[in-house]
């Protein structure tokens, strides 16, 4: 244990000896704070990739909208070799054209509803009646053969809603992040011979009875859809996302329908007190005529440096969302932020000595596509560990995707020698809350996709505010919970750091 703190504590401290004192241009911190607070642009940026464009689900006409804004965008503040560049075949498109839902019998009543992605709509206006459906085995199935066509499954689910007994929007507090910057070691000890391992003691929870679910007897009976819900589904916030799958080669999935937990749960209780229930509504959600490529956006600021122009700084965050809303959260703001990075660097005619690259991926929601995509592309396979002459060339890659709240700091991804560089180079930002760095993980977004073949890739730690409670993959996910003063803040930091990259003398130590 003692050793590995020693790791964890006085490597670092040695990292900033032999990397010494960081050249930091407090003039130019000056220019990039009053540029990024002072004259910002991103909430506009936000407005018109968000509120302008539409959902963007991966291979949608909304996404394609946002892309050709961005790169338009770019392009106009002096960016060059602004491009849709394909990183792979995605599949198949989809859109949704219209959804209502309501309660017709017992009485009327509007109900929040919103299809999964990559299903079929209802081909036409409906009128339905619904069917409490719980078969836990195919034996148990075989009660609704024949019983079923032209109806609307309902898989039950139990237990209490989600009440928030504590603010649902939260930023880290000093002891939060203290933690995060002092981890605790995992200690792991090989037991010595002859002695009897204790065993795990799992803690065993509540569990809900296990339903089947059997897609081929769904189409082979003629069921019109189905209807899901979860416990966080509560304040008429729904959490939709795939329903489906979105290779050319799967089929659409029967109409699934996702409802608030209050909609869902009324539902079920008057099924369960078999009082008949009558749905009516029309769902149009189509495959799209798309090219099946899928694409990022990508443009460039050019570096000066003789030496080092061929280097890269890149930065970037995911542009694509669900169709639930306009994705503000996830990712509309990185994806805004980074953009505003860029348009601050041009303003401020700032030459690099490294070339900067800004990427905003697609396909991310269906697990890091663009991103994994764009670096087998251009850097090397993660299988092989065959890298391009390219992968030498990359300093670092930021990244956004955590939400509206401002930056706290930053994950090392258990580069220990960047510690001492980005510990100096947020000190200038210590009064707008920046100054953790931390040396864990974290994961499920795009910088992975660069950590995977040994480029330095960083995400910049943000207050959670209500991504998870409230926005993260919702109908909720809207313009209207963008907070301006965050993102102000994070197109500051993040401009500093793309800044400092490009111009240092040495690049990013690796890991």
């Amino acid at each position: 244990m003692k050793r590995l703190l020693f790791m964890l504590i006085v490597i670092p401290m040695l990292a900033g000896q032999l990397y010494g004192q960081e050249a930091i241009d407090t003039s130019i911190v000056a220019q990039i704070r009053d540029q990024a607070l002072n004259h910002s642009q991103v909430m506009d940026i936000a407005f018109h990739l968000t509120d302008a464009s539409g959902p963007r689900l991966s291979n949608s006409p909304g996404l394609v909208r946002a892309q050709e804004w961005a790169k338009m965008a770019m392009a106009r503040w002096g960016l060059v070799n602004t491009v849709l560049e394909p990183w792979g075949v995605f599949g198949k498109g989809w859109e949704l054209k219209k959804c209502y839902l309501a309660l017709k019998e017992p009485y009327y009543k509007p109900l929040i509803a919103f299809p999964g992605a990559w299903t079929n709509g209802s081909e036409g206006p409906f009128t339905a009646d619904v069917v409490l459906y719980h078969p836990k085995d195919s034996a148990e199935q075989s009660v609704y053969l024949g019983k079923v066509k032209g109806k609307i499954l309902l898989y039950p689910r139990y237990g209490p809603i989600r009440i928030p007994f504590e603010p649902e929007a939260t930023r880290y507090t000093d002891s939060e992040l203290q933690k995060m910057a002092t981890p605790t070691p995992i200690i792991y000890r090989r037991p010595s011979p002859g002695v009897k391992p204790v065993p795990h003691v799992r803690v065993t929870r509540p569990r809900v009875p296990r339903m089947l679910y059997d897609a081929e007897f769904n189409q082979q009976e003629g069921i019109l859809g189905v209807l899901s819900s979860g416990p966080d589904n509560n304040d008429g916030t729904v959490f939709v996302a795939s329903g489906g799958r979105h290779e050319w080669d799967q089929p659409l999935s029967p109409m699934s329908l996702a409802l608030s937990y209050e909609d869902f749960h009324l539902i079920q209780r008057l099924l369960e007190d078999s009082i008949p229930v009558k749905l009516e509504g029309e769902v149009v959600c189509n495959e799209v005529a798309m090219d099946s490529l899928g694409y990022n956006v990508v443009g460039e600021i050019p570096g000066t440096d003789p030496v080092l122009k061929d280097q890269l700084v890149m930065l970037g965050g995911h542009l694509d969302s669900w169709q639930g809303a306009t994705g503000a959260t996830d990712n509309g703001a990185g994806a805004s932020v980074m953009l505003e990075v860029v348009r601050i660097l041009e303003a401020l005619h700032i030459h690099p000595r490294r070339t900067i690259r800004i990427v905003l991926w697609s396909g991310e929601e269906e697990g890091l596509l663009g991103s994994m995509g764009y670096v087998k592309k251009h850097f090397g396979d993660r299988e092989t560990k065959i890298w391009t002459k390219d992968q030498g060339k990359v300093s670092a890659y930021y990244n956004l995707d955590n939400g509206t709240g401002r930056i706290r700091g930053i994950y090392l991804q258990h580069d220990t020698a960047a510690a001492p560089i980005f510990l100096q180079w947020l000190t200038p930002f210590e009064d707008l809350g920046a100054k953790t760095v931390t040396i864990e993980n974290t994961g499920g977004t795009d910088h992975q996709s660069f950590d995977f073949v040994g480029i330095p890739g960083f995400q910049f730690i943000q207050d959670p505010i209500e991504y998870e409670a409230r926005t993260h993959h919702s109908n909720m996910d809207s313009y209207d919970h963008l907070l301006p003063d965050d993102l102000r803040q994070a197109a500051a930091i993040v401009a500093f750091f793309v800044y400092q990259t490009a111009m240092r003398e040495e690049m990013i130590p690796r890991k």
